[in-house]
């Protein structure tokens, strides 16, 4: 159990599935010692390390139905198409409240990835003082290009992690994570189209050419990876769960649609449950 851990993808909303998978996990007292997670993977990430069940699912699914967090309005107001003041402020401050104090004590170690948009690489951040420093790295991980503003810490700006390196399967292994449980939120075999033209990011990202490159090179970066992924799994030295229903678009607004997803997600940790147990072992 030492050396285990969970790495998580992103993907807007279908990060419900990984809420219902962290949810079992949390219900039967799983809990990893190192977690690292990359967007809506970083949100699900802080909730695991802050032992906090269902705090995810309500932030992503059950707020939806008194005050959408997901609307073009939200664009308009220049906040992104997902409102990140209020996930990464409101709730955790005051409307859905986060256990700062569970997760500074470092009992599960927590990293955030993001892309530095100076130089175009990942960077893989942790905060165990600063509530709002922690809030911000996790909003800065789920800001998504063009859609969302860049956000800067510590005088440095940053975009979605998930741009330059979407599942940090190297950087936890790297971290000596010997027996690591990866969760997707794409169904096997997923592939991104590879991109053959001039990138729309030369226009909105002018200033950071670095970044463009990343943007550019991203697709096949995540095919290379995925290949690398299936590779270990097939050898046994990870174990990959992932959607075995299509997955949901990641701006889904349907509330049922995303309990159904995030139903399946717990349903999936249910069945691989005793696996898992006996591969960390």
């Amino acid at each position: 159990m030492k050396k285990s851990g969970i790495i998580l993808e992103g993907g807007g909303t279908r990060g419900v599935f990984t809420s219902g998978v962290l949810d079992y996990f949390m219900e039967k007292g799983l809990y990893f010692p190192y977690v690292i997670g990359v967007s809506a993977g970083a949100c699900n990430a802080v909730g695991y390390a802050s032992k906090q069940p269902y705090r995810t699912r309500k932030c992503m699914i059950d707020y939806l139905y008194s005050d959408s967090y997901l609307s073009i309005k939200n664009m308009l107001l220049n906040k992104g198409l997902f409102d990140l003041d209020l996930i990464f402020d409101k709730f955790p401050n005051d409307l859905i409240p986060f256990d700062y104090d569970t997760f500074f004590s470092k009992e599960i170690r927590c990293i955030i990835t993001v892309t530095n948009c100076i130089t175009g690489k990942a960077e893989y951040l942790e905060e165990y003082e600063d509530k709002k420093r922690l809030m911000d790295i996790c909003k800065a991980s789920s800001s998504l290009p063009y859609i969302s503003p860049i956000i800067e810490i510590d005088g440095t700006p940053y975009l979605d992690g998930g741009l330059a390196d979407s599942v940090p399967i190297v950087k936890a292994l790297h971290d000596g994570c010997k027996r690591p449980v990866i969760i997707l939120t794409r169904n096997k075999n997923y592939r991104k189209k590879v991109k053959d033209s001039v990138d729309f990011s030369k226009l909105v990202y002018r200033d950071y050419p670095n970044l463009n490159e990343t943007i550019y090179k991203r697709n096949a970066r995540y095919n290379r990876m995925m290949e690398f992924i299936e590779h270990l799994e097939e050898k046994g030295h990870v174990i990959v769960l992932r959607p075995e229903m299509p997955a949901i678009d990641r701006a889904e607004q349907n509330t049922d649609v995303l309990m159904d997803f995030y139903q399946h997600g717990y349903e999936i940790a249910e069945k691989y449950y005793d696996s898992i147990i006996e591969f960390i072992k």
